[in-house]
């Protein structure tokens, strides 16, 4: 007979949003997974896909970080006792040594926290967010400039096989 697993199975983590201007303008240098503080209107809302990245980023108010700039449109049948702030600062979950690291990071190295992804993870909604610094003008060109490189190297073995 065979025993049985005492651990969950890994489920697949499935990605609410992406923020992929963020790996455009940035360069990442170190990703961390992050709790977020919800409420249920905003909960439902992510279940019906309505959450947008894009202008996002991350600020230390005190020892807590919180995600500014997440847009969450409220949903049609959201209560009618609550008025729902879709552009509201929600609270990141950290460990205490992560928080003061990164505020090391950000402070002396001059780095800057995006959130890069949403996603969930064991029915809970988690947020990816990196370390990263700015890219230049020449540094953005240059990143075009190797993709499209690559895809044209790409189109060239393909036709040759």
């Amino acid at each position: 007979m065979s025993k049985k697993s005492k651990h969950k199975k890994a489920e697949p983590q499935s990605t609410i949003a992406l923020n992929k201007k963020a790996k455009h303008d940035f360069f990442i240098e170190q990703r961390f997974e992050a709790g977020i503080v919800l409420q249920g209107w905003e909960v439902k809302s992510i279940r019906a896909g309505r959450v947008q990245l894009r202008d996002s980023y991350v600020k230390f108010r005190g020892d807590e970080v919180y995600l500014i700039g997440a847009h969450m449109s409220p949903l049609l049948s959201a209560s009618t006792h609550i008025e729902p702030d879709p552009i509201r600062s929600r609270k990141l979950l950290l460990h205490k040594k992560q928080i003061e690291r990164l505020v090391g990071d950000v402070e002396q190295k001059g780095y800057t926290l995006v959130c890069l992804a949403m996603y969930w993870k064991n029915n809970h909604v988690k947020c990816e967010i990196a370390l990263a610094k700015g890219k230049k003008q020449h540094d953005v060109r240059a990143t075009s400039k190797e993709r499209d490189w690559q895809r044209q190297k790409e189109r060239i073995f393909k036709s040759n096989t």
